[in-house]
């Protein structure tokens, strides 16, 4: 059996993921999804809790048939004891999965081998772009999977950011 292992901060789970989660899912027996940056929320580059990215992906994650354990990682702030802290936190793991250039080389330093999977329309399929589609009151539905569009509208995710987003400046 093979578990391995992937982060991110899912801000919020997009279809760039879950593309990236369909290709793990055909090498791995159980994935453990680590929230990054769980302890962050409410503002426009973290909108969402720890609970609600667990809500996204859980709903979201139900079409693969692959065991998924998703857990909370905070920050640390401390690189070098980060991958003992993510150890820590989540079920033990074969195998890492990642594209991020510092999370490839913790884990290598760790010696746990990692992966990489081809990005999936990066330019458009990321966080950033979804959140800035949300704040303008553009389309964002078409760029997650729809469970997870159905937990930011239960959440009222779209007025919250917008609302974070807002200055308290009165232009002078």
């Amino acid at each position: 059996m093979t578990r391995g292992f992937y982060i991110g901060r899912f801000q919020p789970y997009h279809d760039g993921h879950h593309s990236m989660v369909a290709k793990i899912a055909e090498d791995v027996d159980e994935l453990v999804l680590g929230i990054g940056s769980a302890g962050d929320s409410h503002s426009t580059h973290d909108p969402f809790t720890a609970g609600e990215r667990i809500m996204m992906l859980t709903k979201s994650l139900r079409e693969f048939d692959v065991t998924t354990y998703v857990v909370p990682i905070e920050d640390l702030d401390r690189n070098s004891v980060w991958v003992s802290h993510v150890q820590s936190m989540s079920p033990t793991f074969d195998v890492a999965y990642s594209n991020n250039p510092l999370v490839i080389r913790l884990f290598q330093e760790a010696g746990i081998e990692v992966r990489q999977s081809p990005m999936f329309n990066r330019e458009v399929l990321e966080g950033s772009e979804v959140r800035e589609r949300m704040i303008e009151g553009d389309d964002w539905k078409g760029l997650v999977p729809a469970p997870t569009a159905e937990v930011i509208d239960e959440i009222d995710g779209v007025q919250r950011i917008q609302q974070v987003a807002e200055t308290d400046s009165n232009g002078g």
